[in-house]
């Protein structure tokens, strides 16, 4: 039976997370909208429709509406889901982190098993939503091996090993203000090939800085990118941002600046002049700790098969039809929340 969702792009890393979904829903015959601020909506491909007024979203009567960002308007008609923006679980506290339950969502489509128990802890204890561990959207190309543009990227380094710079845009966890220097000492050696992304959100003028660093050994690319980045790097240099996460899902070498909790498989490092030598050792022996990120790539995101977005709508089919329900409906928002929420719905529905 085909459903109405609603897919909501609020952030640029949205369109990653959601497009896959998106392709599965089409491809069995759902209706499919996009709520997305004006920014975010000249990303939008012509055939990717765009609802743009609360009247609209009105009519088209959504049956389920999907965010990757902690909050959602709550008077968003359907089941409301959550998909999450990050695999890290060590970014920040718990109570603060990617992972954190507001009261916003009916269903949570975890990862894997480090978040999965956690949350249905929460979730017997609410007793307003549930969860279902599906895997994650924006990883399912991840797995199904490296496209045409990943391969140009390989293609352009010639024969140098390819080395990923990414960061996160939060202070005191981004080292891309400390890094810069290095990173352009680095590129302009020129005995690797850089992929340079920072998150979205990172300060302008640092984004531009990174940006000048493009030329015959370094292009910088836009978050949704870095699926391909990923295929295309044999190594990741970052701080504590959850593509280090990604990356260990593929088993090859990271080096981390200063990560908030490091794990054994990084390569952790203490500054900028560290990275040198940390990326030589880890590119020399780039298999050293692969079972060490099988191990941990095992608690987040155990499903690798590159069908995290079926399960996700066999999930909401389940909810919209009734065969899968929280204990009880959610109660109504805090004041605060709403103000917040519709401050939100202005920016994405703004007629």
């Amino acid at each position: 039976m085909a459903h109405r969702l609603v897919l909501i792009a609020s952030e640029p890393y949205s369109l990653p997370i959601l497009r896959p979904l998106a392709r599965q829903a089409l491809a069995r015959g759902h209706q499919v909208a996009w709520v997305a601020n004006d920014a975010m909506a000249a990303r939008l491909a012509p055939d990717e429709h765009r609802l743009r007024s609360r009247r609209a979203l009105k009519a088209f009567a959504p049956q389920a509406v999907f965010a990757t960002v902690h909050r959602i308007p709550p008077f968003f008609p359907g089941w409301q889901v959550q998909l999450f923006h990050g695999l890290n679980l060590h970014k920040r506290d718990p109570a603060q982190g990617h992972h954190r339950v507001q009261g916003l969502f009916d269903l949570y489509c975890t990862h894997g098993p480090a978040t999965t128990g956690p949350m249905q802890a929460q979730a017997r204890e609410h007793g307003d939503f549930v969860v279902v561990e599906t895997g994650w959207p924006k990883l399912d190309a991840l797995f199904g091996g490296p496209s045409d543009a990943a391969r140009a990227l390989r293609a352009q380094a010639g024969h140098r090993p390819v080395v990923m710079f990414a960061s996160t845009f939060n202070d005191p966890l981004s080292c891309s203000g400390e890094c810069f220097d290095e990173i352009a000492r680095l590129v302009a050696r020129g005995d690797h090939y850089w992929l340079l992304t920072l998150h979205p959100m990172s300060p302008p003028e640092r984004i531009a800085r990174y940006r000048r660093l493009a030329g015959p050994n370094a292009v910088y690319l836009e978050a949704e990118r870095l699926i391909d980045m990923l295929h295309a790097a044999d190594a990741l240099v970052c701080d504590t941002t959850s593509v280090a996460e990604e990356m260990a899902l593929v088993g090859k070498p990271v080096v981390t600046v200063r990560h908030r909790k490091p794990q054994p498989f990084m390569h952790d490092v203490a500054g900028p002049d560290g990275i040198d030598d940390a990326l030589r050792a880890a590119l020399a022996s780039p298999g050293a700790r692969r079972e060490l990120a099988n191990v941990y790539a095992d608690s987040l995101h155990p499903m690798r098969d590159g069908h995290a977005s079926d399960r996700v709508l066999d999930a909401v089919e389940s909810l919209i039809d009734g065969t899968l329900r929280p204990p009880r409906r959610r109660h109504a928002k805090p004041w605060r929340r709403f103000w917040r929420s519709w401050k939100a719905m202005r920016e994405l529905l703004p007629g």
